[in-house]
């Protein structure tokens, strides 16, 4: 009998112990540095924000949050080092809706999203805006139009890469108003804002933020901005939609995820805390001010929001013709 009791007690200790282990966990993690993955490179919307998060994520958590850019395959190399890291919740991934647009693509991938990855949350949005270089003396959706039929077989568009957003955006737009356009498929945002403000390259697809400070400079010309609503930072800037196309709501949006099967207590403490970050009022104005909408969405949200962009990527693709490179 006493050695029944001293086995009874030791499974309930046991079990205590189990359920105490998540609580436990949620208040020691993190106990080391963390390290968040952008799969795309410096200065884009993605970039931006994970450098904005990362430091105000430190100072809350008492350790370094380090942002690594591992670029590449349209960002499926930054996404297929973190499905392959441990799932301890200190290896993230901050991703756009780029992944999603892949998928719709038919991008063929080594992982799959839903079931590979660990969907904590929606953080923000910012539009995509089509721009032109001063020189080709175009201010509208209007003017580009009559520019092209004017001028059948010179003009050629720059994006931030084949597949992306950006991409699907301006195809679009092609389709609705048969604007004869080149795609130029730059590796990320930041090249191809460099190659149409030197003048390089006459017209691009871009995301809205990184076009605004030239945009106000007088160095890129706004045609029109992939929205329901205009831009807080380019007030000025007509919406597409403004301009006839509708609908044509085309906003980028940014996720953390993280490796598949994170301890559900790592995860919910990285949705409070960075609910906490994007809450505080000065967080919002560097974001703003980055052109950054920040949105704090759950892993339900980000699940549901992926499954129906890779419709609606899918139903584009085809489409437009759109084809991976």
């Amino acid at each position: 009998m006493k050695t029944l009791n001293a086995i009874l007690k030791t499974c309930c200790i046991a079990l205590a112990c189990h359920a105490l282990a998540p609580a436990a966990l949620a208040q020691t993690w993190p106990a080391k540095s963390v390290r968040i993955i952008v799969p795309y490179g410096t200065g884009g919307g993605a970039d931006i924000l994970a450098r904005q998060l990362g430091a105000s994520l430190q100072q809350a958590w008492g350790q370094g949050v380090a942002v690594e850019n591992r670029t590449g395959a349209s960002g499926n190399i930054g996404s297929e080092a973190v499905v392959h890291a441990p799932a301890d919740g200190y290896t993230l991934l901050l991703q756009n809706s780029t992944m999603v647009a892949n998928m719709g693509l038919g991008v063929k991938v080594n992982y799959d999203p839903e079931k590979d990855l660990t969907p904590i949350m929606l953080l923000g949005t910012t539009p995509i805006a089509l721009v032109a270089h001063p020189s080709l003396n175009v201010k509208n959706l209007k003017e580009l139009q009559d520019y092209a039929k004017a001028n059948p077989g010179k003009l050629s568009y720059g994006s931030c890469g084949v597949g992306t957003p950006m991409h699907f955006v301006m195809e679009l737009v092609k389709q609705k108003t048969s604007l004869d356009a080149v795609h130029a498929g730059y590796k990320g945002c930041a090249p191809v804002v460099q190659d149409v403000v030197g003048g390089q390259i006459p017209l691009a697809i871009m995301s809205a933020n990184l076009a605004a400070p030239y945009a106000k400079s007088g160095r890129l010309q706004v045609i029109g901005v992939a929205s329901q609503k205009r831009y807080s930072l380019l007030p000025d800037a007509l919406t597409l939609e403004e301009q006839g196309l509708k609908p044509l709501d085309f906003s980028t949006w940014f996720a953390l995820m993280g490796p598949a099967k994170m301890p559900p207590a790592v995860v919910a403490k990285i949705v409070a805390d960075v609910q906490k970050v994007l809450a505080d009022p000065a967080v919002q104005s560097r974001l703003s001010n980055a052109g950054v909408e920040s949105y704090a969405g759950n892993g339900a949200a980000l699940v549901k929001l992926i499954r129906s962009d890779k419709l609606r990527y899918e139903q584009l693709a085809k489409a437009a013709n759109i084809k991976p490179e």
